[in-house]
């Protein structure tokens, strides 16, 4: 009996990475003898690498990589929902090629490329439920929302010395506040983050800044320049996902390491602009929101003159959510 081949097609994003996990363990709990390969760019691999039961990572334009995606008896699961992707499933000749329906496409003209197709379906649920309804063109329902990620102990130990020589916690929870993120339009203010880490002086926390790209990197610097919140060192997305791991609480904007404390199992506060916090945000009863519905919301625009949206979420607001989420998660 010849194996059955499953090819996920996930590339990039890191958060959207992430969110595809869920999809990839009903998979692999439904179809255990299966082999399963994901397609990703490179800088993906650092999350896949952590995935137990995951059979083959393919870096796509690597050398090679158009060979290693055609498989026999091979279903082809498209994720990302874009003419590139799309084209990525044609491209490894799979007998079916899975995709939704135009109508949730970011790129509706991808659906060319698929033989099978789900229907339409609401937009207003998570991104992970969507994920997971595509596996019903395979006879798979599953509801469960869980994260194959193990974290190797060497990396959890090398990112506590890194960290061990800023301040001594002395048994403090650890607190990571992540103060910037890839679009402008999703950045809360840095005299907002300065309001919020005063007013918290006095908490029995360890607060930690989190940044990712020199640009993140000197807004950083500013908050650290008037608050004395050191900042964390340059981390790798491993080294990240260690961190959290050890995190108590991370406050963050809809970035990837918002998604990586979500998937870890982390409490999280989180600040929310033009994006849907009910699809892409935090899925467990217990971790907070801050977001303000205007007219003009869900835009998931990377510009905006006014960024009304983030000037409606005051520090009176944030700071209380912090307060009650580290009482509740005590």
């Amino acid at each position: 009996m010849s194996v059955e081949n499953f090819l996920i097609i996930r590339t990039s994003s890191l958060g959207d990475i992430l969110h595809a996990l869920p999809a990839f363990a009903a998979l692999r709990k439904k179809r255990p003898e299966a082999r399963i390969a994901w397609a990703v760019e490179e800088k993906g691999k650092e999350i896949l690498d952590l995935v137990p039961g995951l059979d083959e990572i393919i870096i796509v334009g690597t050398p090679g990589w158009r060979k290693k995606i055609r498989k026999k008896n091979q279903v082809a699961c498209d994720f990302q929902g874009l003419i590139k992707s799309g084209f990525i499933a044609f491209l490894s000749l799979s007998g079916k090629r899975l995709g939704y329906h135009r109508q949730n496409l970011k790129e509706p003209l991808a659906s060319i490329f698929y033989t099978d197709q789900l229907e339409e379906i609401s937009e207003a649920d998570h991104v992970i439920a969507k994920n997971l309804k595509l596996l019903t063109l395979v006879g798979i329902n599953e509801e469960k929302y869980e994260f194959p990620l193990a974290v190797p102990e060497a990396i959890r130990n090398a990112v506590k010395e890194k960290i061990g020589r800023l301040e001594d916690r002395s048994g403090r929870k650890l607190v990571l506040f992540n103060v910037g993120a890839a679009w402008p339009t999703k950045r809360w203010f840095s005299e907002n983050w300065i309001a919020v880490l005063k007013d918290l002086a006095s908490e029995p926390i360890f607060p930690l800044l989190l940044w990712g790209s020199p640009e993140e990197e000197a807004i950083a610097q500013r908050i650290h320049r008037e608050t004395g919140i050191p900042l964390a060192p340059f981390l790798s997305v491993k080294e990240i996902m260690a961190l959290l791991k050890d995190t108590s609480l991370l406050v963050s904007g809809d970035t990837f390491a918002m998604q990586a404390a979500c998937a870890l199992d982390v409490p999280v506060v989180g600040i929310f602009g033009p994006t849907n916090p009910k699809r892409n945000g935090p899925f467990l009863s217990r971790d907070k929101i801050a977001y303000h519905e205007m007219s003009c919301s869900r835009c998931y625009r990377r510009s905006c003159d006014s960024l009304e949206c983030l000037k409606l979420i005051k520090p009176e607001e944030i700071t209380p959510l912090i307060r009650q989420s580290l009482q509740e998660n005590a």
